[in-house]
Order: structure tokens, then C-alpha cells, then sequence
């Protein structure tokens, strides 16, 4: 598992949401980010991970815990729906993997970015 190389420095803005923590952890690879908003156990979660494995160095995995008190309003949202995917922040797919939508939101992220450089 990646992550944010700042998420030992600035615990909060890993599970943070708001698009600074996404910019400082996005802009230090020009990778996308891909949150995971899990509980342990989740079996689902697991087999979610298993399937994203072969594209794990086109992004960076973000987990979020809803059950740790500061994510009280992730658990709130989604205790019911997990796992659930967000990309670059914005909502992706819940329950399985999507794996077709999932390439085509990655790609065109990886073009949106091929296009900055």
C-alpha cells in the first residue's frame, strides 16, 4: 500500500477531504488519488484492493477508517456503503469495483495531467 509521503507529517490532512490535503498529496507525485473509506473488517475492502493491485503505480491509495473519531462524519455518510471510492475527491463507485469506470476516470486524469507538463 502507497501513501502520501506527508501523511506521517500532517496526520489530519490524510483523512482530510478538503482539496488542500488532495493538492499536497496529489502535487508531490502528480499521481491521483484514490480514497478508500473502510472499517476493519471489511471483506469487501479486501477483495476491492485485490482488485485495483494491477494499476497501483498509476495512483496513490488513500485508506480512510469511518470508525476512528475523527472520520465520524465519513462514518456517518457511508457506515452502510463501504468500501467506497472517491478519486481526486470526488465520489468514484461504492460496494464492488467498477473497473471499467475506474480506468476511464484514472486515464482521463493521467491525460488531464500529461496536458499541465
Amino acid at each position: 500500500m502507497v501513501l502520501c509521503f506527508l501523511s506521517r507529517a500532517l496526520p489530519r490532512v490524510r483523512h482530510s477531504p478538503s482539496p488542500l490535503g488532495r493538492q499536497l498529496c496529489s502535487a508531490s507525485t502528480n499521481k491521483p488519488v484514490l480514497t478508500l473509506f473502510t472499517k476493519k473488517p471489511c471483506p469487501l475492502c479486501d477483495e476491492a484492493k485485490e482488485v485495483l493491485e494491477p494499476y497501483k503505480r498509476r495512483f496513490i491509495l488513500q485508506e480512510v477508517d469511518i470508525t476512528l473519531q475523527e472520520n465520524s462524519a465519513w462514518y456517518d455518510k457511508y457506515k452502510y456503503d463501504i468500501p467506497v471510492f472517491h478519486l481526486n475527491g470526488k465520489f468514484l463507485m461504492k460496494h464492488r469495483v467498477d473497473i471499467q469506470k475506474f480506468e476511464d476516470q484514472l486515464r482521463k486524469l493521467e491525460l488531464q495531467s500529461e496536458g499541465k507538463q
